[in-house]
């Protein structure tokens, strides 16, 4: 539903989250590709990845959500489920 009713949309991968929603790679050249200015990580996946936060930024994009530094200090529950 929420891609029907977007401007532009962009594959960025399988339906694999290892493909699509965790590869920040594709998600950095969707930006690229539609002149994006701001990412909302949404919920989940790599909203709370503070490493992305900060590509984001460096990338000159704003990030919708709180900075890498705070991201950092609650902690990464993703690295956190693979110990």
């Amino acid at each position: 539903m929420h891609v029907r009713l977007a401007e532009e949309s962009i594959c960025i991968g399988s339906h694999k989250p290892q493909n699509s929603y965790l590869n920040i790679g594709a998600i950095m050249s969707a930006t690229d590709v539609t002149g994006a200015d701001a990412i909302h990580p949404g919920y989940g996946f790599l909203s709370e990845n503070y490493h992305f936060a900060e590509i984001v930024t460096k990338n000159k994009l704003k990030f919708i959500g709180p900075s890498a530094a705070i991201m950092k200090k609650m902690g990464d529950k993703i690295e956190a489920k693979k110990t």
